[in-house]
């Protein structure tokens, strides 16, 4: 299909569905009896009378009614499998040219983005939880786990780490009823229906908005963060003030296969804490005086975290000396981390 052809398809399609509300009420009235003159529909509809006759032309000559030119005139359905078959058609081929000329756009361009639509803020939810290599934190209304079922459950067994939490609590399906072990790692229920949506993928890529936003409400608007230093303040928000007030649903009880990555300290150390033997690791991040990225790497000699996980932090040996590692916003450790990767035997590659 030639540009031009792609234009005039366009224009065609959105000509052919052009229903004024006239329209739209004539056409939904005939479907629904079959067959009606112009009196009946002006009976049966709020089109006044001297608007009918132009009306149902409109849509016969775009092929959604048939006239019998009879006396009274009569205005008869169309089956809409053949009223609507070379528009479906039209469409399906028109999307492919559309699609053949679809360039993404990056979503890195930009450190933060504000969206206000619902359906562009539904959009950034998938994509952010489809992007996830190896750490997912997402809040969730139970209408919403239903929505994006499918994308839990494909990064789920591709061995992404879910954090996933629902409110309002008394709508949260019971495990009982439902295989939370195929759609994330931990679930944790929440009673408060003030509780925001958003997703985290890695630390770094996440959408936060308000749960009116998804409702259609007023405050209809959504914030995308690019970067992992701002996208930590929705992940370090979700994961202390939301996380810490909500409770535990479901905790799964496999554990997870060495080499394992982390976009967040706290969640590292807890679950090293049960682990015995010689851990190793590597970590990627800025140096607390100076801010200039660094990766190092070496065995891992000692873990500390408070009691509420407020401040938590590693010591590893490296060819250096050792080296203390914090997460985002660290002040008293050598190094600020925004990834870690842990293995046994020798720190693995990032």
């Amino acid at each position: 299909m030639t540009d031009d052809d792609l234009q005039g398809t366009l224009a065609a399609v959105g000509a052919q569905f052009d229903f004024g509300e006239y329209e739209i009420e004539a056409y939904v009235t005939v479907l629904e009896h079959g067959q009606l003159t112009a009196s009946e529909i002006a009976e049966q509809t709020d089109i006044p009378q001297p608007r009918v006759y132009d009306t149902v032309r409109s849509l016969a000559e775009n092929g959604f009614v048939e006239i019998r030119e009879s006396r009274p005139m009569q205005v008869r359905a169309i089956d809409p499998e053949e009223a609507f078959g070379d528009v479906r058609t039209t469409l399906e081929e028109m999307v492919e040219a559309l699609e053949r000329r679809y360039t993404a756009p990056s979503r890195g361009a930009e450190a933060v983005s504000l969206i206000k639509s619902r359906r562009t803020i539904l959009r950034y939810l998938a994509d952010v939880i489809t992007s996830a290599e190896y750490e997912l934190v997402v809040s969730l209304t139970p209408d919403l786990l239903g929505r994006f079922e499918d994308e839990l459950r494909e990064r789920q067994s591709a061995g992404v780490t879910i954090d996933l939490l629902l409110a309002p609590s008394e709508s949260v399906p019971d495990p009982d009823d439902y295989d939370y072990s195929q759609v994330a790692t931990t679930v944790r229920n929440r009673r408060g229906r003030t509780t925001p949506i958003a997703a985290v993928a890695d630390g770094e890529y996440s959408v936060y908005t308000a749960r009116e936003a998804i409702q259609n409400g007023r405050e209809r608007y959504g914030v995308i963060f690019n970067r992992s230093e701002l996208g930590f303040l929705v992940s370090g928000f979700l994961n202390t003030v939301v996380w810490g007030s909500a409770a535990t649903l479901f905790e799964g009880a496999e554990e997870r296969p060495f080499p394992r990555r982390y976009a967040s300290i706290r969640r590292c150390i807890q679950e090293l804490g049960d682990e015995t033997g010689a851990l190793h690791a590597t970590v990627r991040g800025r140096d607390v005086q100076t801010g200039e990225r660094r990766t190092v790497a070496g065995e891992v000699i000692d873990v500390a975290a408070s009691h509420d996980q407020v401040t938590a932090s590693l010591t590893l040996r490296t060819d250096d000396g050792e080296v203390d590692i914090g997460g985002q916003a660290a002040a008293l450790e050598d190094i600020e981390a925004t990834e870690l990767a842990i293995d046994r035997g020798a720190p693995p590659e990032l």
